[in-house]
């Protein structure tokens, strides 16, 4: 005899069974009965929740691209692009290979899968290589103008060394999250703390309205997207447990930040509370 019970998702369910036999062995005695139990997957709704997640991380990078065009355009003249911390956008760039990276990985696991992960990975892929990167090459331009006795050689070798950086301490981030994989939940705090160092560059050189605040209000919800729906959603694809308390301390902590930078561009830079 069994019976199948919802394991509390639709897409998840676990089976019960009760295994007797009258038989008797050469002694005479019945065999013990057997309980067996089992869980399975429902494959397609699995599938469409990956889809679905897909579908946002899309979505989203679409997004953030017409955020990164408003800033931009915000930020159009070199001294515009100078008030502009080389720190934030690169973090934020990082980030997103990162994403780019692991959502391509994910592709290539789950064949049947690839498509969908394969154009979440494509969208973060243009948002980090081609707007966040040519973002990051104005500000260094803007913030390091040529004088007279440089040439073209000087500049060469200076982006090489900026490239160098970034694509080092990409990797070398990824050896660190694979090191330290234990501790991920800090880790992406320190991920998500890329407003700090135009907060700081605000106050050092009393820059005035760097950021375009539909720009620091877009990117603040838009970041917290992938890490609310992975740590937050009770259903989600990946099977993480949820955590609440994490994701409302991780939605405070970018609304801080995001609160400093909007009374930094409305009330000035070195603006403090009154005492």
């Amino acid at each position: 005899t069994g019976y199948l019970l919802p394991d509390g998702d639709h897409d998840r369910y676990h089976i019960e069974g009760l295994m007797e036999s009258p038989s008797v062995d050469d002694d005479g005695d019945c065999f013990s009965p057997m309980l067996l139990n089992a869980s399975f997957v429902n494959i397609e709704v699995y599938y469409n929740k990956a889809v679905n997640y897909t579908l946002m991380v899309t979505f989203v990078s679409f997004l953030q691209v017409l955020l990164l065009i408003r800033q931009m355009e915000h930020s159009n003249t070199q001294s515009g692009a100078a008030k502009v911390s080389i720190l934030m956008i690169g973090q934020q760039a990082i980030m997103d290979a990162y994403l780019c990276l692991l959502h391509l990985t994910a592709g290539i696991l789950v064949e049947s899968l690839f498509n969908a992960f394969a154009t979440a990975a494509f969208f973060k892929f243009v948002v980090f290589s081609i707007f966040e990167m040519r973002y990051l090459l104005a500000i260094w331009k803007a913030s390091r103008p040529m004088s007279n006795g440089e040439g073209w050689e000087a500049m060469r070798r200076e982006l090489s060394v900026l490239y160098s950086r970034f694509y080092g301490i990409l990797l070398g981030g990824i050896l660190v999250m694979y090191e330290f994989h234990r501790f991920m939940r800090p880790i992406l705090l320190l991920v998500h703390s890329f407003w700090i160092p135009q907060i700081i560059t605000n106050v050092i050189r009393d820059s005035r309205k760097p950021l375009h605040p539909h720009y620091i209000l877009g990117m603040t919800v838009t970041r917290l997207a992938i890490p609310f729906y992975v740590f937050g959603c009770p259903h989600n694809f990946m099977r993480i447990e949820p955590d609440k308390g994490w994701c409302i301390f991780l939605g405070v902590f970018m609304g801080f930040q995001a609160s400093i930078l909007l009374l930094q561009h409305y009330l000035g830079s070195r603006w403090s509370p009154p005492h």
